[in-house]
C-alpha cells in the first residue's frame, strides 16, 4: 500500500464561473542537473561547513532505500501486523546503525585513501600524460609525413597490383 505523503487531493469544481480564487498556481519545476542542462552553469562548489547537506550535487541519489523497496508482502499472504512493523524497525534500525558503525570504522581511512588515489591520477594526469600528448602533437606531423611515404612506396603499388590481378575475375551464379 502507498503512503500518504504520496496522495495527492484533487478538487473538482464543475462550476463554468471563471473565478481564480480556488485556482493553485502551478510552480516551477526545478531546473535540471548540471550534467543534462543544455546550457552550461555554475554550480556552487559542495564545502565542509555545511553538516546538514552531505549530498548536494544528488551523486548517490540512488542509495535511498526504504524498508518497502526491499520487502514486500503480496495481497495474498500477509504476516501479523506486530511481526510486519517489528521487522519494519528493524530493518531501519540495523540500515541506520549498520551504516554509522561501518562508517566509523571505515570512513577516515577509506577517504584517505580516495585522497592518495585522487593526488595521484592528478599528478600522473600533470606531470605525465599530458607532457606524452603535447610531445605526440609536436611529433606528430613528422611521423605523419614519414607514414604517408612509407604508405605511398611499399604498400600502395601492392595493393594496386592486387587489384588488378583480381580485377579479371569473374564469379557466376548458376543453379544446377
Amino acid at each position: 500500500m502507498m503512503s500518504d505523503e504520496y496522495l495527492v487531493e484533487c478538487k473538482i469544481d464543475d462550476d463554468d464561473d471563471d473565478d481564480d480564487y480556488g485556482v493553485q498556481k502551478i510552480q516551477p519545476s526545478p531546473p535540471p542537473p548540471p550534467q543534462f542542462s543544455s546550457s552550461p552553469s555554475i554550480t556552487p562548489k559542495p564545502t565542509l561547513i555545511h553538516v546538514d547537506i552531505r549530498d548536494p550535487l544528488g551523486v548517490n541519489k540512488h542509495l535511498k532505500v526504504e524498508f518497502s523497496d526491499v520487502l514486500a508482502e503480496p495481497a495474498s499472504t500477509h504476516s501479523y501486523d506486530r511481526v510486519w512493523i517489528y521487522s519494519g524497525i528493524a530493518f531501519e534500525a540495523m540500515r541506520l546503525w549498520g551504516y554509522r558503525c561501518l562508517t566509523a570504522l571505515c570512513a577516515v581511512p577509506v577517504s584517505c585513501l580516495c585522497g592518495c588515489l585522487f593526488a595521484l591520477l592528478a599528478c600522473m594526469h600533470i606531470w605525465c600524460v599530458m607532457p606524452c600528448i603535447q610531445v605526440c602533437h609536436t611529433c606528430l606531423p613528422c611521423v605523419r609525413s614519414l607514414w604517408m611515404s612509407v604508405v605511398n612506396i611499399f604498400i600502395a603499388p601492392f595493393c594496386t597490383s592486387a587489384a588488378r590481378c583480381c580485377s579479371g575475375i569473374h564469379v557466376l551464379f548458376s543453379k544446377e
